[in-house]
């Protein structure tokens, strides 16, 4: 019985080990595809930033050059 009872303990055990190893490689899974789509959003946001500049760039062109007619 004594035996059959740490076998139990060991598959428990392992079975223990193995769920958190697979939850900490989910963490640093998930930890990894954040900093990924942060990027992506901060690169995004220039992008924004670049175009709102030539979007008023060009609208004060346009503001000058209908006062000129």
């Amino acid at each position: 019985m004594d035996k059959n009872i740490g076998e139990q303990l060991n598959k428990a055990y392992e079975a223990y080990r193995q769920a958190c190893m697979d939850k900490d490689h989910a963490v640093k899974e998930l930890q990894q595809k954040v900093e990924n789509y942060m990027q992506q959003i901060r690169e995004q946001q220039e992008k924004i930033e670049l175009q709102n500049s030539i979007i008023v760039k060009l609208k004060s062109q346009l503001a000058a050059l209908n006062a000129n007619r």
